[in-house]
Formats: structure tokens, C-alpha cells, sequence
């Protein structure tokens, strides 16, 4: 038998070996995902503030993240595989930095949201150990500052909270090693 052939032979074999004994692994980024979950249901999200388009605006963020970072498909139905609940609970302003007059020069916007992932059966998805155990909520909070005097306003400053409360929400969406 030729050099060349058994060369090809015992390459063969090696890398049907490597493969056989990665059979358990998963590739890519749907193996951070929770693999019994394809689709998951967000009804818009409850807002308790007096920023009216608040839970309007996080709702779609939410779903734009989720569909953009998971394996996961938002869909409209309640009963879907998954059920992620939010409530804004709080949207807050406050002053970080005032001139000598008491007028504001730079502004602090933090928005509060209280969230709950469950599956049909009523388990808990999500599994964070900041939070004691029974507790079926978990909380966020995201600030973002602004200058009104730079041009910028609350309405940016809030968008820019709410997508990064968003990409934080879907982060926590990730299986735990």
C-alpha cells in the first residue's frame, strides 16, 4: 500500500475520532441558549411611570434584542414555549452636576424594571444568584446621563437606557455553565 494512502487513512481515522468525542458539544451561540425554548411570547410591558411611551418603547427593544442575539422567535401567541413579563416600576431624573446659579449641568435617567421568564409549565427560566431563591422576579436598573446645554435631551437619554436595559435582559437569557 502506498505512503500516500495510508497517510490519507490514519487522517481519516483521526479526525473520526476528534468528531466522535465532541458529540456532546454544541457550536456557535445557540449552545448558550436554553435548547427546550424555540419561541417565546413578550406582551407589551406594563408601565407604572408617568413617561407614557416607556413600556412601549422597552417592548420593542426587548423583542429587536431577542430576535437579533438568540435562536429564540418572538411570537404573538400567550402560549408560546416561554413567557417573559416586565413592569416598569420606576423612571427617576436627577441632577449630578449644577452651576453656581442652581441651574442643572448634567442630568442622571434611571429606569427600574421588574421582569419574570417562565416556561408553559409556570418554571422559572431565568436563574440569576443575586436573587434569593423563590423569588420569581428579577429587578434592573439602567442609568444613562445627559447635558441639556451639549444638545443632548431626556428623549435620547432615555432611548440609550432602554436599549441597554434591553441588551442586559437578553444577556441574563443565557443557560448558565
Amino acid at each position: 500500500m502506498p505512503l500516500a494512502i495510508r497517510w490519507m487513512l490514519l487522517l481519516n481515522a483521526g479526525l473520526l475520532l476528534a468528531v466522535a468525542g465532541c458529540a456532546g458539544y454544541q457550536l456557535g451561540s445557540a449552545s448558550l441558549y436554553n435548547p427546550n425554548i424555540r419561541t417565546i411570547y413578550i406582551p407589551i410591558i406594563r408601565n407604572e411611570t408617568f413617561r407614557h411611551d416607556l413600556g412601549v418603547q422597552l417592548t420593542e427593544a426587548v423583542q429587536k434584542e431577542v430576535e437579533l442575539r438568540t435562536p429564540y422567535k418572538v411570537v404573538a401567541n400567550p402560549s408560546a414555549d416561554s413567557t417573559l413579563t416586565c413592569r416598569v416600576t420606576a423612571q427617576t431624573k436627577r441632577v449630578i452636576v449644577e452651576a453656581n446659579t442652581d441651574e442643572p449641568r448634567a442630568l442622571e435617567n434611571m429606569i427600574s424594571v421588574e421582569l419574570t421568564w417562565t416556561d408553559r409549565q409556570g418554571n422559572l427560566l431565568m436563574d440569576n444568584r443575586f436573587v434569593p431563591q423563590g423569588e420569581l422576579a428579577f429587578f434592573f436598573i439602567q442609568g444613562s446621563d445627559f447635558i441639556p446645554e451639549g444638545g443632548q435631551s431626556i428623549a435620547t437619554s432615555q432611548m440609550r437606557a432602554v436599549e441597554q436595559l434591553a441588551q442586559q435582559i437578553v444577556s441574563q437569557m443565557e443557560v448558565r455553565w
